[in-house]
C-alpha cells in the first residue's frame, strides 16, 4: 500500500472577505505545500493582498476556514460554531507565518541587530545569545553582515527589505508571506531583495509572494495564481502559466505587464 500523499502546510477553504458592501475575496481556495513557493498576481483591486492578509488573521474572514498546518487560523470550533481566539492566541499561531510588507517596519531607533532578535527575545523568549547567533547567520544569508550595528536610515531601501526578512526569518516561521516587497524600492534595488528570495526558495521555504515581478514568479515559483475579480481564475506552473494561460484575464494581465 502507498503512502498517503502528506497534507497540504497552508490550506484555503471556500474564503470570503468583505469590506462593506465590497466582496474582496469570493469562495476562495488554494492549497499550498511545504516548501512550496506560490505567486499571486493579479490587477490591483483583485483581492491578492487581501487574501494574503486573511491567511495570518490580519484580515479577518467573513466565511470560509484557512489551516496552517492542522490549526484553524483565526478560530476554534466548538459544537459547531466557530469561536474568534484572544489575542495571545493569534499572536502565537502568527509566529508560525513571518510577513515581509511594501514598507519595511523596522524599529528607526533600533539597530539592525536589535530590530532582528527584538521578537525572538520578547515573544519566543530566546536568550538573547542565542538569538544574536542565529541574527549573525541570517544577516549572512541575506548578504548583510557588515551592517549589524547600523540604524535603518543609514540603509538603502533595498538593505532595509533584507533586514525586515531577516527580521521575519528570526522567528523561524514554518511559512513567509510577501505583500508586494519589492513595489517601494527603486528599480537598482529590485534584484538584491528578489535575489535573497530566490535563494530562499532554493533552500525550501515555504513562501506565497504577492508581486508583479515575474522574473521572479518564472524563476523560483512552483506555481502561479492569477487573481481577478476576488477569484482565483488561473493556477497553474510557470510555463504554462506563460505559455498557454486558461483565462481571458490572464492573457490580458500578461500583455499589459510584459510589454
Amino acid at each position: 500500500m502507498s503512502a498517503a500523499a502528506p497534507s497540504p502546510l497552508i490550506r484555503i477553504e471556500q474564503v470570503r472577505k468583505s469590506f462593506g458592501t465590497n466582496l474582496v475575496l469570493r469562495d476562495v481556495s488554494l492549497d499550498v505545500d511545504a516548501g512550496e513557493v506560490v505567486v499571486i498576481a493579479g490587477r490591483s483591486g483583485s483581492g491578492k493582498s487581501t487574501l494574503l492578509r486573511c491567511i495570518n488573521h490580519l484580515e479577518a474572514i467573513d466565511s470560509g476556514r484557512i489551516f496552517v498546518g492542522d490549526q484553524l487560523v483565526g478560530y476554534e470550533e466548538r459544537a459547531g460554531k466557530r469561536i474568534p481566539l484572544k489575542e495571545a492566541q493569534l499572536a502565537q499561531q502568527r509566529q508560525e507565518m513571518g510577513m515581509v510588507f511594501q514598507q519595511f517596519n523596522l524599529f528607526p531607533h533600533l539597530t539592525v541587530l536589535e530590530n532582528i532578535i527584538a521578537a525572538p527575545v520578547h515573544v519566543r523568549r530566546e536568550s538573547r545569545k542565542a538569538a544574536t547567533e542565529y541574527a549573525k547567520e541570517l544577516l549572512e544569508r541575506v548578504g548583510l553582515p557588515e551592517k549589524i550595528n547600523a540604524y535603518p536610515q543609514q540603509l538603502s531601501g533595498g538593505q532595509q527589505q533584507r533586514i525586515a526578512i531577516a527580521r521575519a526569518l528570526a522567528m523561524r516561521p514554518r511559512a513567509l508571506l510577501f505583500d508586494e516587497p519589492t513595489s517601494a524600492l527603486d528599480p537598482e534595488m529590485i534584484s538584491e531583495v528578489l535575489n535573497v528570495m530566490v535563494s530562499l526558495s532554493d533552500q525550501g521555504m515555504t513562501m506565497i509572494v504577492v508581486s508583479h515581478e515575474m522574473g521572479f514568479a518564472r524563476a523560483a515559483a512552483d506555481r502561479i495564481i492569477l487573481m481577478h475579480e476576488g477569484m482565483i481564475v488561473e493556477n497553474a506552473v510557470p510555463e504554462i502559466f506563460f505559455s498557454a494561460p486558461g483565462h481571458d484575464a490572464t492573457r490580458q494581465f500578461l500583455s499589459k505587464i510584459l510589454r
